[in-house]
């Protein structure tokens, strides 16, 4: 389909203030998502909240930014050398197949179901992400990497929640690969896009299929998040400092959205 249509072919007419708003929350989840993750916690409430799309609508277009990110970001990793491919193939995997059931879950779920498992596991994640923060900054070296076949189970689960909702999928994979897997927060990142990236263009197909995708909203969304997350890629591979940075938004993206499930 060409871009033209996809940009105009829309459920709800979008007005010059609302372009303004897509554009500024797809830039910023490009940045959160490329280095930590849940950029779809901004992403997803602009699609609902202030564009007024239906919650499964606003969850199959939001997978348009997704992929768009994955692919950019995904191969500036790859350019700068941190993502092995035969890896992130073999990671992506159980993953994949995780995903294909959680994609059956988001059609048939209901909203209020998608955010009680979110909540849950992002408690676990502060928790996680608090206690000795000095795992997260380690440089492991290849002897010390866990074997994709002992994370397949973990990384099969994270499919399924990945497939059901996508938002916070980032820090979960993050937390997997760099606690249990032995792999440093920079690789992880590189692998993570490129496996979300990866089950991404399957769900988004299916979401299609299903008519639950307006493409004129996730378009306007997706090109700056493509855009942001290329960018922040390119920052991330040349710091050397990048996975002190890295870790230091885990700790305020994940504590953001704690306290935004209280006061909301």
């Amino acid at each position: 389909m060409p871009l033209l249509l996809l940009l105009t072919h829309s459920t709800l007419p979008i007005e010059l203030t609302d372009y303004s708003i897509a554009l500024l929350g797809g830039a910023l989840a490009g940045f959160i998502n490329t280095l930590a993750g849940n950029g779809s916690a901004i992403t997803l409430p602009i699609m609902t909240e202030v564009l007024g799309l239906p919650a499964q609508v606003a969850n199959g277009s939001n997978r348009i930014g997704v992929l768009a990110q994955c692919t950019t970001s995904s191969w500036a990793f790859y350019q700068g050398g941190k993502l092995e491919f035969p890896l992130a193939l073999w990671v992506t995997l159980p993953v994949f197949g995780g995903a294909m059931l959680g994609l059956y879950l988001a059609i048939i779920a209901s909203n209020e179901q998608f955010y009680e498992v979110y909540r849950v596991l992002m408690l676990l994640m502060l928790v996680v992400i608090l206690i000795k923060p000095k795992r997260w900054l380690r440089e492991y070296t290849e002897s010390e990497h866990r074997s994709v076949l002992w994370l397949s189970p973990l990384l099969f689960v994270l499919g399924v929640y990945g497939g059901f909702i996508q938002m916070g999928m980032g820090l979960f994979f993050l937390m997997v690969m760099v606690l249990l897997g032995r792999y440093s927060l920079t690789v992880s990142n590189g692998m993570k896009l490129f496996v979300v990236g990866c089950y991404t263009a399957v769900v988004l197909a299916i979401f299609a299929w299903r008519d639950l995708v307006d493409w004129q909203v996730g378009g306007v969304i997706a090109i700056a998040q493509m855009v942001s997350g290329y960018l922040t890629a390119r920052f991330a591979i040349q710091s050397d400092r990048a996975n002190l940075w890295i870790h230091r938004l885990l700790v305020v993206v994940v504590i953001a959205a704690v306290v935004r499930m209280f006061v909301a």
